[in-house]
């Protein structure tokens, strides 16, 4: 197993600390439209981190843009805010899909980044961009986005197989909305604190179970000699030993899972 932990740590302290990092030459730009939040990686020609923004937001939902102008407005609110920082334009961007959406939702998501002013020059599966973070020339990669679990199966290096299937982390939100008698947006807050993790996985573990049954059902029939997984909904530290329980399968996950995609994403462009 090779993972580029430190490529994922130094662009996590980029975006925790708003800071950027020097650098020559082009630059190259990944847009990830996420149904939690979005993220815009920059890196360098050498693919080095150098600086990148997230925000949250509710415009996607199970892959699909739904809401057009929002989206529009928070990539190009935070694509000002980069330029601003690096002293040049963002010009031409990559941006991701989860495997098996439908060509026009595809269009849509290239239409969302073509609006803050960036030229797409290439539209990627979200699983097959983060493989090229964690360096990995065979098994799975499993996105667990908010409203997706997709999936990627890669044999010597190349994309065998792919899909996805809509259960992601907005799932766990809404059985903690339900069990804590809570809103969706407290619910999203206790998800995401990480002092409460004892006492809010056990709820939300059904949950992981049912993503692992899915990631089970793609694989039934294919070689995988192991899973990769990726995405803020797999944050939880028991959610290797989950998968691995159901699976069978060894499963490993980097650290800062939220921006593997991301980063991944700008690498391709």
């Amino acid at each position: 197993m090779k993972m580029d932990n430190k490529m994922l740590a130094d662009f996590a302290s980029l975006v925790a600390s708003g800071e950027v990092r020097p650098f020559e030459g082009p630059l190259k730009v990944g847009v990830d439209l996420g149904t939690a939040n979005i993220v815009l990686a920059v890196v360098d020609s050498q693919n080095q981190p150098i600086a990148g923004m997230t925000t949250p937001s509710k415009v996607v939902r199970d892959g699909i843009v739904v809401d057009y102008i929002g989206a529009v407005r928070a990539v190009r609110t935070m694509k000002a805010a980069l330029e601003e920082k690096l002293g040049v334009a963002l010009t031409k961007a990559a941006t991701a899909i989860p495997p098996g959406i439908l060509e026009g939702n595809v269009r849509c998501i290239a239409n969302c980044v073509e609006g803050a002013d960036l030229e797409v020059t290439r539209v990627i599966d979200e699983p097959t961009a983060a493989s090229t973070i964690l360096q990995i020339q065979d098994g799975a990669v499993v996105d667990v986005g908010g409203g997706t679990t997709g999936i990627s199966i890669l044999n010597h290096g190349k994309v065998t197989y792919t899909a996805d299937e809509a259960t992601g982390g907005t799932h766990m939100s809404l059985v903690l909305a339900g069990y804590y008698g809570i809103s969706f947006e407290e619910a999203e807050k206790l998800k995401k604190d990480g002092a409460k993790e004892n006492e809010v996985f056990p709820v939300v573990q059904p949950v992981v179970e049912k993503m692992a049954s899915i990631v089970q059902r793609f694989i039934t029939g294919k070689e995988v000699s192991d899973i990769y997984v990726v995405g803020g909904a797999c944050c939880f530290s028991e959610f290797e030993s989950t998968f691995e329980k159901i699976l069978h399968i060894p499963t490993w996950k980097p650290n800062d899972c939220l921006f593997v995609t991301p980063l991944g994403i700008a690498v391709n462009q």
